[in-house]
């Protein structure tokens, strides 16, 4: 009866488990090559924000940025509206519409961190403390975009 009840449980948990859209592959292959991403937030009214450049990182699918907590694309997330379009490497480059969310989780902070040591040296030289203090006090925060 147990290995009954196990199996019935793992069959409704893998059932529940939202399934992620994945990326097309000309998406993924851009990531791994670019430097930097292209965000837009939906406005209000419908429409796209203009594109803004930033550092990304790749954590389990998603594309994450770390950024301030007045800046446009946390506000709009702020007030219900997620949607996002995320384009690779330049403004006109492959793109995926997604769903913008923050994440409070240091060991993805920490992770994103990592990753713009590695991918941004020079970069992360002069903004590094911003980041590390930026975490720790709220000044940044980390929103994760999710594939639709």
């Amino acid at each position: 009866m147990r290995p009954v009840l196990a199996t019935l449980v793992l069959v409704a948990a893998v059932l529940s488990t939202p399934a992620r859209a994945a990326l097309p592959p000309n998406v993924e292959k851009a990531l791994g090559d670019a430097t930097y991403v292209y965000v837009q937030s939906q406005r209000k009214d419908g429409t796209w924000s203009k594109p803004a450049e930033i550092w990304f990182h790749v954590d389990k699918g998603r594309v994450c940025v770390g950024t301030r907590p007045s800046s446009w694309r946390v506000r709009r997330i702020g007030w219900g509206r997620t949607k996002a379009r995320i384009a690779v490497g330049k403004a006109d480059g492959p793109s995926f519409e997604a769903t913008g969310a923050l994440v409070h989780d240091a060991t993805v902070e920490a992770r994103l961190m990592d990753d713009y040591a590695k991918k941004y040296p020079d970069g992360w030289k002069k903004f590094e403390g911003n980041f590390r203090d930026g975490f720790k006090s709220g000044e940044r925060v980390v929103v994760c975009y999710t594939p639709k």
